[in-house]
């Protein structure tokens, strides 16, 4: 039933806030495809000029690297009109409807709140990089810097034209009138604020951040929020340096490889690698009980090597294997629970976005990650398999034949150019072809060939999509990055960071207890936060201290990825969970009881790789 104070807007206004949003929404989406394709073409003509023709292009990094930030800005405006922008709905989505309803609006009219206040020093920033020239293409820097302004002001005006769509006027008003309220009493109340001292950090590191989060709140927002009005409320920084800290998160060369890698995900998908890679090994299992669901772990230990994106592993996989496995009498919830399984335990199989930001922020070497997170997957994956023999030792498969050799190995030849990807991607990072960004664009041009020359499988009317798509999900995943990035750096020059490493340095038991309290807090913040926001917040402050306390970085970044990975994906809060949900079409309460026990073997092989590192660090070059 409608309440009385749902007030539909008329169909003309309706309609012209739609034509506005689809017109703004192109002006944004046109240039946000081609920078991405662009950025494939500038970086992969680096390595070609490198190592093929022997003539360094001096100018490409910083080509790239200025793109890069457009890239991210633009493809924030594109998720933030899409409504793509990662949330917590974990309590919002239990809510009646109309409640759920005002939710909805409070989470577009917070990073309003945030953008109005923000634009300024966002312009101002820009405008102080008039004076600083590139390097190598010598052209002044606020080409690049001038991206957060115009990437905010598009992002304003998207949230206006939400905004302006939504049916109820009441609630837009309460919302936004809410939000203006908390705003102007802080403002009021800081003059109180810094005699505080640490007191701060708690009101708005710990309420302020919470209190956005669980309220569906888009994190990134909650995180640039919290650390707008700290610094500017209860301490002398210019909120200048708020700006300078978020490009210099979203900035980073290592991330370049973050949207080559998300494209090259959905390139997968299309092309047809992925069905090619899922077939032979359906044909090599399909008879042996439990089979499909070893063909599931397998697949996306192999998937999660190219892509790097979770969400496009699992939509490459379900479909798939799904439809066969019901067949077979598979229930839904165990399936569903089997794919959130996967997705843990392939956290660090490379090249992992979450392994591309511990080396960003850390500093540790690319190369060592992405060799050292080969093994423990697989023994995540075989914890797993343990559990699935178990749970279908006794299944009846007096229907199934199993595939004649022939069959098989033709199988293995159809997929054999999908399943050396993984392997050419590694060796190129290991071997020095190219670094950890510009093996992606290898990647990208190697499927292109496969999907055209030997699949024949390549839909070009989908590329514009995909790069959009990409632009999008890039955009949501560095927005966080930089808010994160200048939350981190606030915790810093608060003493925080400090603090903390005493505390967990003064921890009896030393090393075992670091890493036992290492995983707990992971599992948790993975669940809360994902994965690369809690590394970018947490990672600078524990690498340290692990390393002080004797724990080799690589092992630690294991332990770490799989901790967080096992809160990504664990209900009811886990946000990959809901993902493995939406893309398998399945209702998450179906999943929730069979999902404890792949929990159990997740936490088990996570203990393992944290009781022995050699699973880690066994074939690190010495």
């Amino acid at each position: 039933m409608m309440h009385s104070t749902d007030m539909i807007a008329p169909p003309i206004q309706t309609n012209l806030g739609a034509r506005l949003n689809n017109a703004l929404g192109l002006l944004v989406e046109v240039p946000a495809a081609i920078l991405v394709a662009l950025e494939i073409i500038i970086l992969f003509s680096g390595v070609i000029a490198r190592y093929v023709l022997h003539a360094p292009l001096i100018w490409s990094d910083e080509l790239a690297s200025m793109l890069f930030l457009w890239i991210a800005m633009l493809g924030s405006a594109i998720a933030f009109k899409r409504g793509e922008h990662m949330r917590m709905t974990a309590f919002t989505g239990k809510l009646a409807p109309h409640r759920r309803a005002f939710f909805d609006v409070l989470a577009i009219a917070a990073p309003l709140g945030f953008l109005l206040m923000f634009i300024m020093p966002a312009y101002e920033f820009a405008t102080e990089e008039l004076m600083v020239t590139t390097p190598a293409l010598e052209v002044s820097n606020a080409w690049r810097a001038a991206a957060i302004p115009v990437g905010c002001g598009l992002m304003g005006c998207f949230a206006f034209l939400r905004l302006a769509s939504v049916a109820s006027l009441r609630r837009v008003l309460v919302a936004g009138g809410l939000v203006a309220l908390l705003i102007a009493s802080m403002y009021l109340l800081q003059p109180l604020l810094p005699p505080l001292g640490k007191l701060n950090l708690l009101i708005f590191f710990v309420i302020i951040v919470g209190a956005m989060v669980f309220a569906g709140v888009p994190i990134g927002f909650c995180f640039a929020l919290a650390t707008f009005g700290y610094l500017t409320l209860t301490t002398t920084t210019p909120s200048l340096i708020v700006v300078g800290r978020m490009d210099e998160g979203m900035g980073h060369l290592i991330l370049l490889s973050v949207p080559l890698f998300v494209f090259l995900g959905l390139l997968i998908e299309m092309t047809g690698m992925a069905r090619a890679m899922v077939g032979f090994l359906a044909t090599l299992l399909g008879h042996v009980r439990g089979g499909l669901n070893y063909v599931l772990i397998g697949a996306m230990y192999l998937v999660s090597g190219i892509s790097g994106s979770k969400a496009a592993d699992m939509a490459a996989i379900a479909p798939v294997l799904f439809p066969e496995m019901k067949a077979r009498g598979a229930k839904p919830g165990d399936l569903v629970a089997l794919l959130a399984a996967t997705g843990a335990q392939t956290e660090t199989i490379p090249p992992s976005l979450v392994l591309i930001t511990i080396g960003s922020v850390t500093g540790v070497s690319i190369a060592a990650l992405f060799t050292g997170g080969m093994l423990p997957g697989l023994v995540l994956g075989l914890t797993l398999g343990s559990l699935v023999w178990w749970r279908y030792r006794d299944e009846d498969l007096s229907h199934i034949k199993r595939a004649p050799l022939r069959e098989v190995l033709k199988a293995f030849v159809i997929a054999l150019p999908a399943i050396a990807l993984p392997f050419i991607i590694r060796a190129a990072v290991i071997e020095g072809v190219a670094t950890a960004t510009e093996v992606s664009t290898i990647g990208v041009v190697y499927a292109l060939l496969a999907g055209i020359l030997i699949y024949r499988r390549f839909d070009w009317k989908r590329i514009y999509p995909m790069l959009v798509d990409t632009a999008s999900l890039t955009g949501a995943i560095l927005f966080i990055i930089g808010a994160a990035t200048a939350m981190a750096w606030a915790l810093t020059q608060s003493g925080f960071s400090t603090a903390l490493a005493g505390a967990m340095t003064r921890l009896p038991g030393g090393a075992p207890m670091f890493m036992a309290v290492s995983i707990v807090a992971f599992v948790i913040l993975g669940s809360v936060l994902e994965g690369i926001p809690a590394i970018v917040l947490f990672g600078p402050l524990l690498f340290p201290i692990a390393k002080v306390l004797g724990v080799h970085e690589v092992h630690y970044a294991m332990v770490v990825v799989l901790s967080m990975g096992l809160g990504l994906f664990a209900p009811p809060f886990g946000v990959g969970y809901y993902s493995a949900c939406a893309i398998s079409r399945i209702n998450p309460d179906e999943g929730m009881q069979p999902m404890v026990g792949y929990m159990l073997a997740l936490l088990v092989g996570v203990i393992l790789v944290a009781a022995i590192p050699w699973i880690s660090i066994g074939f690190l070059p010495q």
